[in-house]
This record gives structure tokens, C-alpha cells and sequence, in this order.
């Protein structure tokens, strides 16, 4: 080995991995292109919930600067996954700060709270974590039962950089299914529902963006609604769409935007995967064969720790009757 192999391997050592690393699920999955679907997902999710959105709508011209809002969370994901720990840290203390300013009235009770309140904030974390994972694995990453849990929990460190309490955060699957069902009957699609939902369907844009909306954006919108959960569909009063054929187009869509090769999408502004490979070295690149690499050393681990012949297996999905066995 040279010295110079000897230096980088040396200062790969030394650099920061950040919040999650390398080895993390995080790291492998927010590198997937159906991240930005995905998002669009969460939005419908998190518009849900009446107290939520009315902090959204309230304190900002939606329609105006949701485009702003979308890139600032982007951008905000991409920096706590991939940046430094101080970057992380910094993004989470800046929308703690803004948090604490933003009030919000109920325009029936006259009540005033704060969008930082636990109930909120918890619900915006799980309707995003539920989305980003659901989207993936539907569209055909191969994320394991194991991995699936594992990137829950890594996100109670997401959850503790707004605000929340990391113990009342869900740290697994079952944890993430029990809290929806609990939070249910709090939900509505209500006036500020109706006008996010008007916005995901038919943002204003340029007028010679116009053709590029009804091909692009109407298709990656509809994905990311038809996706929803049945009790979604419900409450917006739409007819929910057949599932499987829902699954196929993910799977479709996710293939190929996948085809894309890697290096051309990380040249994509603002560059966080870049950066993290310039800080820890070109062997992190994230991505799907490392995926794999990683659920093969869950297995083994498993194997293990539950002893010959009775290694835990995972169906490598959430729902029977759209995923298959990984």
C-alpha cells in the first residue's frame, strides 16, 4: 500500500460519518430516486391531520411558497443523512427555532397552540418515515422485514433533531402500524386537506412549464395519492384504486428512474451524497447492491444470535399480496 492509500484510508478513519453512516439503512435508502415521490406522499398523509396542516397553512402563502417548503425539506433530509453531525445538528436546532415561533388558531374554538407541540410533530415524523419506507419497498427496493425495522428506529435520531422525545418515538414496524391506528380518529380531510390536495394535483407554474405538469407532475402526484392507505382515500373521497395495478405502476416508475445511472443523479443540486463520498471515500456510495450486502449480514447476524436451523426469516415486505419474498 502507498502512502497516499495509506493517508486517505487514514483520513476516512478520522472523518465524521455523521448521524447515521455508512452502515446505516438511512444511508442506503435516501439515496433512492423514489425518495421524491415519496415526499409527495407524506404531504398527502400529513395534511390529514386537521391540527397539523393548520400550522402549515396558517403561517405561510401555501400555494405561493410550497415549492420553497418541498426543497427546504429536501434539502433538510438529505443533510441530516448524509452531512456531518454538526450539519445535522445545526439543521435540527434551526427548525426548532422557527418551531417555537409559529402559532396557529382553531378557527371554531379559538384555541392557540404552537406547531411544535409533541402530537404534532410526532405525527408529521411517522407520516414521513411511513411514507419514505412504503414507497420504496412497493416500487421494488429490496429492503428486508430486519432492515425495515432497523430504519425506523434510526429515524427516532431524525425525530429527537425537531423536537421529539426519542421514547415516544416508534422504533420498529409494529410500533409505526400501532401508532396509526391509534391516531385515526383524529384525522380528516378538512378545508386545509382540500387545499394542499388542490395544490399536489395543479401547482401553479410557468406557463411554459405547463406541458411538463400534465406529463410529470400529474404522474408522480397520482402515484404518490393512489398509494395513500385505504382510510386516506376515505377521508379525501376519492375511490381508492385497484392496489395491485398501483404497485405495478411504483415498480415501473421506480425501475426506471433507477436506470438513471447513480453518478449522473448526485449531480443533482445540492450534491449531499457527493459530499458525504468526498468526505468518507468513493467505497460509500450508497445504493442497492449495498442494500443487499448489508440484509446478507443481518441474516448471518440472525443466524447466529437464534442459533442453528432456526434463523429468523423476513417475507421482505410489509403486505403479501404486492411484495415478494427477498
Amino acid at each position: 500500500m502507498s502512502h497516499g492509500d495509506s493517508d486517505a484510508g487514514a483520513h476516512r478513519a478520522r472523518a465524521d460519518p455523521g448521524l447515521f453512516g455508512p452502515d446505516s439503512v438511512t444511508w442506503q435508502l435516501h439515496s433512492d430516486p423514489m425518495m421524491w415521490i415519496a415526499g409527495v406522499r407524506a404531504l398527502y398523509l400529513q395534511a390529514l391531520h386537521p391540527r397539523a396542516v393548520r400550522g402549515v397553512i396558517q403561517n405561510s402563502d401555501f400555494r405561493k411558497g410550497a415549492w420553497g417548503r418541498l426543497k427546504r425539506t429536501a434539502n433538510f433530509v438529505g443533510t441530516i443523512s448524509y452531512g456531518t453531525t454538526e450539519a445535522a445538528e445545526k439543521a435540527g436546532a434551526r427548525v426548532r427555532r422557527i418551531h417555537t415561533r409559529l402559532k396557529v388558531t382553531d378557527p371554531v374554538t379559538g384555541e392557540r397552540y404552537g406547531v411544535d407541540e409533541p402530537d404534532l410533530l410526532l405525527w408529521v415524523h411517522c407520516a414521513e418515515v411511513d411514507s419514505y419506507l412504503h414507497l420504496l419497498r412497493r416500487s421494488g427496493l429490496p429492503v428486508t422485514d430486519a432492515q425495515a425495522d432497523l430504519y425506523i428506529g434510526e429515524h427516532r435520531e431524525g425525530a429527537r433533531l425537531v423536537g421529539l422525545d426519542p421514547a415516544i418515538v416508534p422504533a420498529n414496524r409494529a410500533e409505526l402500524a400501532a401508532y396509526f391506528e391509534r391516531v385515526r380518529p383524529e384525522l380528516a380531510a378538512g378545508p386545509e386537506a382540500r387545499k394542499v390536495d388542490d395544490f399536489l394535483r395543479r401547482p401553479p407554474v410557468h406557463p411554459l412549464l405547463v406541458p411538463a405538469r400534465a406529463v410529470l407532475w400529474r404522474h408522480a402526484s397520482a402515484l404518490a395519492y393512489d398509494s395513500l392507505p385505504g382510510y386516506a382515500h376515505e377521508l379525501y373521497g376519492r375511490a381508492a384504486p385497484d392496489p395491485l395495478r398501483v404497485t405495478r405502476r411504483l415498480v415501473v416508475t421506480g425501475a426506471v428512474l433507477r436506470a438513471v445511472p447513480g453518478w449522473l443523479r448526485r449531480r443533482i443540486p445540492p450534491g449531499h451524497i457527493r459530499g458525504a463520498m468526498a468526505r468518507l471515500g468513493r467505497e460509500t456510495r450508497p445504493g442497492p447492491r449495498e442494500l443487499g450486502r448489508q440484509a446478507a449480514k443481518l441474516r448471518r447476524q440472525a443466524a447466529i444470535l437464534d442459533g442453528p436451523g432456526r434463523a429468523q426469516r423476513g417475507d421482505g415486505g410489509d403486505s403479501r399480496r404486492w411484495r415478494k419474498p427477498v
